[in-house]
């Protein structure tokens, strides 16, 4: 099968973000002037190393955030966010928090969600998160689909777990990832070592 995008692929569901999966869940928590804040977003990723940058894309909006979403309105607000990861045991408040709350609607409150403060930033952060990355805004790029923004930052702190670390090596009780379609998910538990070759 090929298709053209634009021209429509005549599948039941669009089969775009489950081919490019699995990927990391951007769990954003934000504090703005109508409070604070706490999304997942699935496209999300790191960018680079020296310094560590993330990146994640805000898709669509809201009628009552003047053309854009909750996180994005208050990032651009404080010049800052938190991205919280998921574990298998955050997964079922982490989808709560999904729900179409209107702005200004405190997610950790509305959801149960045991909050803490940052320690670089001034924003909130997931309290039971495997591991949790400070953030300041470097900068956005409009994309090509209507209010799509690519918003771009560096870590200025990380804050780990203490049981997810493993003689110095980082390893939460499972990676939660995002496959395609409207709840497709995968929890990742088989990891292996791959060492790049040497030429002599």
């Amino acid at each position: 099968m090929f298709y053209r995008p634009a021209q429509g692929h005549g599948l039941p569901h669009d089969p775009f973000s489950a081919i490019v999966s699995p990927r990391p869940i951007g769990w954003i928590s934000t504090r703005g002037k109508l409070g604070d804040n706490l999304a997942p977003y699935s496209f999300f990723n790191a960018a680079a190393y020296t310094p560590p940058q993330v990146v994640f894309s805000s898709l669509g909006a809201k009628e009552d955030r003047d053309g854009t979403k909750d996180s994005l309105a208050q990032i651009r607000e404080s010049g800052v966010f938190c991205v919280n990861l998921v574990e298998p045991a955050l997964v079922e408040v982490m989808n709560a928090s999904t729900a179409p709350y209107p702005a200004g609607v405190d997610e950790f409150a509305a959801c149960g969600i045991e909050k803490a403060e940052c320690s670089e930033i001034d924003c909130p952060r997931v309290a039971q998160a495997p591991a949790a990355l400070e953030c300041r805004f470097v900068g956005e790029m409009p994309l090509l689909g209507m209010a799509d923004v690519l918003v771009h930052a560096e870590v200025v702190g990380v804050h780990l777990r203490e049981d997810c670390l493993t003689d110095g090596i980082y390893r939460p009780p499972g990676w939660v990832s995002r496959l395609g379609y409207r709840g497709d998910y995968a929890t990742v538990t088989d990891t292996w070592e791959l060492l790049r070759p040497r030429l002599k």
